[in-house]
């Protein structure tokens, strides 16, 4: 990769995770750095928060669906990001002509690996509202190739936060996913997969038992009682011991998931302060027991970023199982840890225009490297 190949760039960046809790959105410039990465400055981001019926149309896609249902949602989501995109850049006081062009991750409605994955936003709407250049669609060619199409944020792990010494990223979003990625950033070192349930199934039970959004800054998982037992149970299954590459999210970890795990704690004893306890337990639990099976790698730091870590309770438990290594908020290397995936596919959006491939084999699986996504012109 040449300099030429790398110039630098600036650009937005959506995503609308699995946690439902909106769009984040983020204005970055590249810049090359040595080697084959990159310097990144973050111009500004934005959470534009779903409202309930937004969460509601979104979760109930994911669900079941009409045909009719999905044709309006992906129009009305594109409307969403492009709202999004037009206030971050807003934020960062940047003329509409110095940026590049849009990365928009979509939403994933449904992601079943190696076979297929839906993600839906409508870039037309979005070039035409915002009157740039959208890449979008970044997962299917992954797919195309053999891979899993996930994790996608590995490759801005690599190139933009090696951080000089091997490193563990970890998000912990609605799922868990790590990127281990060495001093340099040589992609064929690199090793990234799916953990497991982030985030998503302590808010699942939450919003079930406490009828709240999310476990604020972790008080009621701190007030309950874990149930070992139960987190040892459900531990067990097969997505845990399956060798990377491996991706996951609703399809597994989904209602059906969450009701057989409150029953399990039911049948314990559970009262409901102990079932988010146990859930708080078991995020933590299955990031650690995976950097155990699955990462022999000389890891010095682990990065934490996402809901997962705002949730002290979380965080602490994290701490204890992965002990000695340490675990630092990835807002006190960079910036803020919720603006990363957003970062993560503006850089998608720069390589796929410079024509430079944006999977990771060894993250994805996929049996070749190849430029992800597809370009949406702007208007005129």
């Amino acid at each position: 990769m040449t300099a030429d190949e790398r110039q630098g760039g600036t650009y937005v960046g959506l995503m609308s995770g699995t946690s439902l809790d909106g769009i984040s959105a983020a204005v970055a410039r590249f810049a090359p750095s040595t080697g084959s990465t990159f310097d990144v400055e973050l111009l500004s981001f934005r959470v534009a928060e779903y409202s309930p019926s937004q969460r509601e149309r979104l979760m109930r896609a994911m669900r079941e669906g009409a045909a009719r249902e999905y044709c309006m949602l992906a129009v009305d989501l594109g409307g969403w990001l492009a709202d999004a995109a037009v206030a971050v850049i807003a934020d960062a006081g940047v003329a509409r002509e110095d940026i590049r062009a849009v990365g928009s991750h979509g939403h994933t409605l449904w992601h079943e690996p190696p076979h297929s994955t839906w993600q839906i936003d409508a870039p037309s709407v979005i070039a035409e509202r915002t009157g740039l250049p959208v890449v979008s669609d970044f997962r299917v060619r992954d797919m195309a190739v053999g891979g899993q199409g996930a994790p996608l944020v590995t490759i801005a792990d690599a190139l933009l936060f090696g951080g000089g010494r091997w490193r563990a990223l970890q998000n912990i979003g609605g799922i868990g996913n790590v990127s281990v990625v060495p001093p340099d950033g040589t992609l064929a070192s690199v090793r990234a997969f799916d953990t497991g349930p982030g985030v998503g199934i302590v808010d699942a039970v939450t919003q079930k038992l406490f009828d709240k959004r999310y476990d604020v800054d972790g008080r009621i998982g701190a007030s309950g009682r874990v149930l070992y037992d139960v987190v040892t149970t459900l531990l067990a299954e097969p997505y845990f011991w399956l060798e990377p590459p491996k991706s996951t999210g609703r399809e597994l970890f989904d209602d059906k998931y969450f009701a057989r795990f409150i029953a399990l704690c039911r049948d314990a004893g559970a009262e409901d302060a102990d079932v988010v306890a146990t859930a708080t337990a078991l995020t933590a639990r299955s990031i650690a027991d995976a950097y155990r099976r699955f990462i022999p790698e000389p890891v010095e730091e682990v990065l934490i970023s996402g809901g997962g870590a705002r949730n002290p309770t979380l965080v602490g438990q994290l701490r204890e199982a992965l002990a000695p290594l340490d675990v630092v908020p990835f807002d006190e290397r960079y910036f803020d840890g919720e603006a990363k995936e957003a970062v993560a596919f503006a850089l998608l959006a720069h390589l796929h225009l410079e024509g430079i491939p944006g999977n990771v084999p060894s993250a994805t699986g996929a049996r070749e490297r190849r430029v992800l996504g597809m370009l949406t012109p702007p208007n005129g």
